[in-house]
Order: structure tokens, then sequence, then C-alpha cells
């Protein structure tokens, strides 16, 4: 199978009904170059650093004017719609940062909630804690599509790469990574996780990413990209403000790659022993 993909590059502010009407009129323009799947950035609705903002706009699945709006757009461009992600107040009360998948007819294919949380401290006294308001999601996802096999995360759990292996061994071939980077983290390591990841699992990575100085003050990396499965960067972004990438995926290439290259089939179990040298009299190891 080869399609077209699309990664939409956005710089959402603070209003979730602005950022649905930027959505809207990036994935039209991607869906008239002949994008049959496209993917939005991580936070799509709204990033907002004032929680107690961030808690009064928030709607559950079905009140969700970003939800509601990808589903009316994938019916009507009969196309896939993926949100990289936006924040949706949970039936406990907590709030999830979840992504949704669209099918052609606008029926909801599936949802995945981001597993691991941003909770880290950078330099230049950059703090985040992600787990402050968000609920780690607790399930990995493949979605199997006409189109391919697609794996589901998001941002910061490209640093994790026992999920894209897990996701990459129950037969994906196109690992999705919606971001809303740092320009800290992401000057450093954005591009070069994204390469390991395609060729560690002979995938296809595709990565829309915010991108900007936003309205909370926040900056992000930008650089969105899509990769193939021998690690060669099909197309990026720059990285400030609102852009769509596209490339033509041919699965027949994760094939080749993984025939070429089979790690995920000479993958062995294995013992971990840590040794502790044992000490003599004289203080020298034995």
């Amino acid at each position: 199978m080869t399609f077209k993909a699309a990664a939409i590059q956005m710089r959402s502010g603070v209003d979730p009904v602005r950022n649905a009407a930027d959505m809207e009129r990036l994935v039209r323009a991607a869906a008239a170059e002949g994008a049959v799947y496209v993917q939005t950035p991580e936070m799509t609705g709204a990033l907002q650093k004032d929680r107690q903002a961030l808690r009064a706009q928030l709607r559950d699945d079905d009140g969700d004017i970003i939800v509601a709006t990808a589903a009316r757009l994938a019916r009507e461009l009969g196309i896939y719609v993926h949100v990289g992600s936006t924040a949706i107040a949970r039936p406990d009360g907590k709030i999830a940062n979840r992504g949704f998948l669209f099918a052609p007819d606008g029926s909801r294919i599936c949802s995945y909630d981001k597993i691991h949380m941003f909770d880290v401290d950078l330099d230049n006294g950059e703090s985040w804690r992600e787990s402050a308001a968000y609920e780690p999601g607790v399930e990995a996802r493949v979605a199997e599509l006409p189109l391919a096999k697609f794996g589901f995360a998001i941002c910061y759990d490209v640093r994790f790469p026992q999920l894209f292996r897990a996701e990459a061994l129950a037969g994906a071939e196109v690992l999705t990574v919606p971001a809303a980077f740092t320009r800290q983290t992401g000057e450093a390591h954005w591009e070069i996780l994204l390469r390991a990841r395609a060729i560690e699992n002979g995938a296809f990575v595709i990565a829309a990413a915010q991108a900007g100085v936003h309205e909370d003050g926040r900056e992000t990396y930008g650089h969105s990209i899509i990769i193939d499965p021998w690690g060669r960067v099909l197309a990026i972004a720059g990285g400030v403000g609102e852009e769509i990438i596209f490339a033509e995926i041919d699965t027949s290439l994760v094939a080749a790659a993984r025939g070429k290259i089979p790690n995920l089939r000479n993958s062995r179990e294995f013992a971990l022993d840590t040794v502790i040298p044992l000490k003599s009299a004289g203080g020298e190891a034995a």
C-alpha cells in the first residue's frame, strides 16, 4: 500500500475555538494536496500553562470542539484525521492528554492517552511537571487500517523505546509521535530520537509538532518530520509557526527494511547480572 501522509505544524494558543479553526484550515489544505492521512500536533486544542484556565475550558470526548471538528473533517473530506492530542476531561475528574484517530466516514477508530509524563528539570531553570495536571495512560495501541498498521505515542513517549518496540512487534508499520517539544530539548534530541525509533523498528515515523512562541509564553521546537524505515528524512518543517509537510508512505519499504536487518525477529531474552568486585584485606579487588 502506498498513500500520501501529511503532518501539520501548528502554533496553538489558549483558545480552543480559534485553534479548531486553524486546524480545520490546515487539514483542508493538506487534503487538497492529496493527503489521505493527516496528523496534527500534541495539544492541538490549547497550550495553556494556567491550570485553572485549562480546567475551565475542559470538555469530555463528546463535548470537545477539536474532537467534533476532526470527526466532521474526516467525514467531509473522506480522509483519516489523527488529532495528535488535546486535553480531555475524564469521568473521574482528572485530565487526559489524549489523541484521536478518525475514519473517512467520521467514526472514531480509537484514542490513545499519553503514557509517559514530562516531569523534568532542564538547564536555565526550565522545569515541567506534566503529572501535576494529567493522568498517564496505561495502554499502548496499534490500529490496523487499510492504509497500514499505525502505532501511537505522544511527545515524551519517544524517549521510551520499549513502547515502540512493543508496537512494532504487534505489527505497526507507521509509528506516530505528535509532539510539543521544548526548544531546549528539541535542539538536542528531537531528530535523532525519532530517526532512532524508525531505524530500530524498521518503521515509518510521522511526527507533527507545535512550533514557535505561544500565547502562554512557552516556546516549542517545531521541525515536524516524516522518516522512512531506513532512517531517511523524507520531509521536515522549519522551527517557527504553521507549516504542512507531505510524504508518500510505501509500506513495502517496511518489509524491505525488516528483511535486511531482522532485529525484531532476532531479539532474544536474556538475564542481567550485576557484578560487584570482592575486596581483599588490602583494599584491592580480589
